[in-house]
């Protein structure tokens, strides 16, 4: 171990611990990525229906197929980054590459050029947003698989995990409650969300790059073997059944929380009568989950993860249910909903990424081969489906109830219908979504189905 890795904290001490160096320089990382996550699932759908014009069932198809395509591109991501790890023993240089191809990308997704038709403009924003979701995936998956090679500690894993989460929330915050902010400086007008895609494309190239530079020196505790071909590494990763099942809960609750946030922008236009109410709208969301993240902690250290992964998914599922109200309660007790579901969001992000490098270990363990990336380029590729199904369903549910796409110089009144599917997009739809993971989520409770524990 060279002595610049060993001052930076290269695991290797007693239970694998890591230094707060390695703690903050991971978790940079999600600067990156969570700004990208969610700058388009908050912003894309409107910007497409009420800046574009573009008509919202075929907006459906602009913020779904890129993603989807994510489906396929992200375990082929996995498999290179575990070949180029067990030649190397780094995945660094993906990480460099996606955060220098991302913010390209992020800022072409934005800049239509104003004077197109709608749908010229929705096949530019397609492109742009293929290209930038590819870009994300070089980054995210070697990202993901790197904490379970890293350090062999469980409770050293939560940790980390912990300070990610806090950071992914620090960034989605800045950067779902800023982007509003940025464009309505300028306008919602094209310029006003070209300025924004420039100032949300620094905040992701400043984590991404950060992450890559600051994890320099820092090895890995075990060798990585990579399966032989691409589909049977596949198939072992979908055969560990507890993988399968936490990745499904995940992929339900990140449909859930996506559309949540996609009808957000809507849910303030059309049901507060208030575009700019966006902002404490997502602050409301995302805020509560810098504050509870150490109590989240210490619910799995005393009462174990999925207990505590449980209890956020109910509480997240308590909000939900009571928005379906918003049109009979004051906007004081919607912010507060919202928050009660912001307390739930927290946990439901840091309990399953922090139970996703147990089992990759523990696969590891039993077979003495590291599918780190396969795993991860799985569940990335679960992660991205929900997240872009999520706008996907809500844009679908506006055009079931006869939403009316606009551009900025229009005015036009939606129909009761439109405004009814609206606050449906913003309440039922993620509680549905929630009901239907808790079955599964209770099974990831017993010990026979989650084999690594704290």
């Amino acid at each position: 171990m060279s002595s610049e890795a060993a001052a930076r904290g290269t695991p290797g001490g007693v239970g694998g611990a890591l230094s707060r160096h390695t703690h903050i320089g991971y978790a940079l990382g999600s600067v990156g990525t969570g700004a990208f996550a969610t700058v388009p699932g908050l912003l894309l759908a409107y910007y497409l229906t009420d800046t574009l014009g573009v008509a919202a069932g075929l907006a459906a198809l602009v913020v779904a197929v890129p993603k989807l395509w994510d489906v396929i591109a992200l375990p082929v991501v996995g498999r290179l980054s575990d070949r180029a790890a067990d030649r190397s023993g780094s995945r660094r240089p993906f990480l460099l590459a996606g955060g220098l191809l991302l913010p390209v990308a992020f800022v072409a997704l934005f800049a239509a050029p104003p004077s197109w038709s709608p749908e010229a403009s929705a096949v530019w924003v397609l492109i742009a947003f293929v290209l930038a979701a590819t870009a994300f995936a070089v980054f995210q998956v070697p990202y993901i698989a790197m904490p379970a090679e890293i350090t062999d500690s469980p409770t050293e894993r939560t940790t980390l995990m912990s300070w990610r989460v806090a950071f992914l929330a620090v960034a989605i915050l800045l950067a779902g409650a800023g982007a509003p902010a940025v464009r309505d400086a300028v306008g919602e007008t094209p310029a006003g969300y070209l300025a924004m895609a420039v100032a949300v494309a620094a905040l992701i190239a400043l984590g991404m790059l950060g992450c890559w530079w600051m994890l320099r020196g820092v090895e890995p505790v075990r060798t990585v073997q990579s399966e032989a071909r691409l589909r049977d590494a596949l198939r072992v990763a979908l055969a560990d059944r507890a993988f399968t099942r936490l990745l499904a809960v995940f992929i339900l609750q990140a449909l859930a929380t996506s559309a949540m946030l996609a009808a957000g922008q809507y849910f303030a236009t059309y049901v507060l009568d208030d575009s700019k109410a966006i902002t404490p709208l997502f602050v409301c969301l995302v805020a509560p989950a810098v504050l509870v993240m150490p109590l989240w902690m210490r619910v799995a250290r005393a009462r174990g993860k999925a207990f505590g992964y449980t209890a956020a998914t109910l509480l997240f599922l308590a909000g939900a249910l009571g928005l379906v109200a918003s049109r009979a309660l004051p906007v004081a007790a919607i912010y507060l909903l919202v928050a009660l579901c912001g307390i739930g969001y927290a946990g439901m992000q840091m309990f399953p990424l922090s139970l996703l490098p147990d089992v990759i270990a523990d696969d590891a363990e039993r077979t003495g081969a590291n599918r780190a990336g396969v795993f991860t380029g799985v569940w990335t590729a679960g992660e991205t489906a929900g997240f872009a199904l999520g706008p996907a369903v809500v844009l679908a549910v506006l055009a079931i109830g006869g939403f009316v796409s606009s551009q900025p110089d229009e005015k036009v009144t939606q129909p009761d219908s439109a405004q009814l599917a609206v606050l449906l997009a913003f309440s039922v739809v993620p509680a549905l979504l929630i009901l239907v993971s808790l079955p599964l989520l209770r099974r990831i409770g017993r010990a026979s189905d989650l084999r690594t524990r704290e």
